[in-house]
């Protein structure tokens, strides 16, 4: 009969799963009804939770972020980065966290603004977030049956964000609002399908480049729209003294 080899290393068990909340570290779910002072704070104690937004009092926290989200969100970054590179007084922000008031505390995917100088509202606040209602708003949606074309849509209008961007990725629908007398309105594509903002002039998006992935063409409609009179002129409204 063989003996057993004592020295062997026993097998250790598993160590069970532990929880944030066996670490102490405070809840945050989706539904919760919280302060904006309260969210805050559970928020920025749970490292874990990458994003997490304040609508309207209620809690809304991200599930894990699809290729497909991460692969628009890409191209929204390429598309209006192109247009900042060459529009002096432009400052944007991607996947901060942006205060309206006190019961909504958003995390768009991008927010752009002009600055002070030029009637931008937003400030960066003491501790390093953003306050204010920006110009532009873009947000890449799932589907068109997301928050981001009910509740928020809602908390922006109400905010007077002058324009909001809906990319809606299970649709390939492309919502661009305008702020008019306390309403949103959708932008009308020109003739060439191509949207045009209106609060920053030569910012051209051509959806069906967009939902094609095609990075090039989609630059090359955003230049041609910083070619325009109308962008020289915002940009040359910017640097005279």
């Amino acid at each position: 009969m063989d003996t057993p080899d004592l020295t062997r290393k026993r097998r250790q068990p598993k160590q069970p799963f532990s929880s944030p909340l066996q670490k102490g570290l405070p809840s945050l779910n989706s539904g919760d009804r919280l302060t904006q002072a309260e969210f805050e704070r559970r928020y920025q104690s749970r490292p874990d939770i990458p994003k997490a937004e304040l609508i309207e009092g209620v809690v809304y926290v991200a599930s894990p972020v699809s290729f497909q989200h991460g692969l628009f969100h890409l191209l929204v970054n390429a598309w209006f980065g192109a247009y900042w590179a060459q529009t002096p007084g432009v400052l944007a922000a991607d996947n901060s966290t942006l205060r309206l008031d006190s019961d909504n505390e958003v995390q768009p995917d991008l927010c752009a603004w002009r600055g002070h100088e030029s009637g931008g509202r937003v400030r960066e606040t003491r501790d390093g977030y953003l306050a204010g209602a920006p110009d532009l708003v873009v947000e890449v949606a799932i589907s068109s049956a997301a928050y981001d074309l009910h509740d928020k849509l809602t908390v922006y209008r109400r905010s007077g964000v002058p324009e909001y961007l809906v990319l809606a990725a299970q649709e390939q629908e492309t919502i661009w609002y305008q702020w008019q007398e306390g309403s949103y309105h959708p932008l009308a594509a020109d003739a060439q399908g191509i949207l045009r903002s209106q609060v920053f002039p030569g910012l051209w998006l051509s959806p069906e480049m967009f939902w094609q992935r095609d990075i090039a063409g989609l630059l090359a409609v955003v230049q041609q729209g910083m070619a325009t009179p109308e962008h020289a002129a915002f940009v040359a409204a910017w640097e005279s003294p």
